[in-house]
């Protein structure tokens, strides 16, 4: 199994997962053609997807979803209650996720299924998943959008090889920086997004010894730096033993490597 970041990022998320012929979307936030653009970039043409999975309704995770559902024939997977979500409603073929129960997805081209676990995360997006994917024993976790560390997270999501994990702010350049007061509360509120400091304590709790690549996500172009965010997640693996672990940092504008799980 493959994981790459096709975007990260306020202005839109994406993350392509490759399990042999089977191609998986996890949120689709980008707008239409920019969307086609990352995955003709990853050499993905958009009809060779089985699936797409949302985490949540917010705009930078829907925005394509239906369309991108409709126009390649993949089936567009979400909890009941998004189905009513403007960017979802127009995909043809729409399958109920069941949060905690582990679903099967299988490729339209081959043998090839991958079991997808939903896990709720707080966050001002009801419900707010964060995923589970796994393929032959390998797994891959994707945990963004929340804005406390969630105590559920090792217990259901502490097996990753590969974790994808929100490192959103620093909270210094937050508070001295230019976004109006009610935004940064937002940001700064149990159900807002992960500071570097609250994405260490999570990723002291995902860093079991499988664990061999860790991807640092919807960093904040405004209140955020990699260096910062690199500090932090370097320092949380020194002390839970796991110093080894490679750290990569997911871009906005870019797509990413494509990393094996």
């Amino acid at each position: 199994m493959h994981v790459q970041v096709l975007a990260s990022g306020s202005r839109g998320n994406s993350l392509l997962v490759r399990a042999g012929e089977l191609h998986l979307l996890l949120d689709a936030g980008l707008p239409l053609g920019e969307l086609e653009q990352r995955l003709d970039q990853a050499r993905v043409s958009p009809d060779r997807l089985d699936a797409i999975a949302l985490t949540h309704g917010h705009l930078d995770h829907v925005r394509a979803a239906g369309l991108l559902a409709k126009k390649s024939g993949a089936t567009l997977i979400c909890c009941e209650a998004l189905m009513r979500n403007n960017s979802v409603r127009s995909a043809p073929r729409l399958r109920t996720l069941k949060v905690g129960s582990p679903l099967e997805i299988a490729s339209s081209r081959g043998a090839d299924r991958i079991s997808l676990l939903g896990v709720t995360v707080p966050h001002d997006a009801e419900p707010t998943l964060a995923f589970r994917v796994e393929h032959q024993g390998r797994i891959a976790c994707l945990v963004t959008d929340l804005g406390s560390p969630e105590p559920a997270l090792k217990h259901r999501l502490g097996d990753a090889h590969l974790a994808v994990l929100e490192f959103n702010h620093d909270a210094q350049r937050l508070a001295e920086g230019p976004y109006p007061r009610k935004l940064k509360k937002r940001i700064l509120s149990s159900r807002g997004h992960l500071s570097n400091t609250q994405a260490g304590e999570c990723l002291r709790a995902l860093a079991n010894p499988n664990l061999h690549t860790l991807v640092l996500a919807h960093l904040s172009s405004e209140n955020n730096t990699p260096e910062l965010a690199l500090a932090a997640a370097e320092t949380a693996l020194q002390a839970a033993g796991r110093g080894n672990v490679r750290l990569i940092v997911a871009e906005q504008e870019s797509v990413g490597t494509n990393l094996r799980v």
